[in-house]
């Protein structure tokens, strides 16, 4: 998911894609640790998916806080 697609979610959708998003982290892991993953690199991408995501927020919530 690209930062632009990320910008036009509202804070409520990007914190269920969050958690969304966390889960698949988790379930990935477990087939990590037993052999069975299929594509290593997806672990990479979903982390910086992540960190894009609370970017956004801490962004937003900077907004906020500077118009205050």
């Amino acid at each position: 998911m690209k930062v632009k697609e990320i910008r036009e979610l509202s804070n409520e959708e990007i914190y269920a894609k969050l958690k969304e998003t966390k889960e698949e982290i988790f379930n990935l892991r477990f087939q990590q640790a037993t052999g069975n993953i299929e594509k290593p690199s997806r672990i990479r991408e979903l982390r910086h998916t992540v960190a894009r995501m609370k970017t956004v927020l801490k962004e937003r919530e900077n907004v906020k806080k500077e118009a205050a």
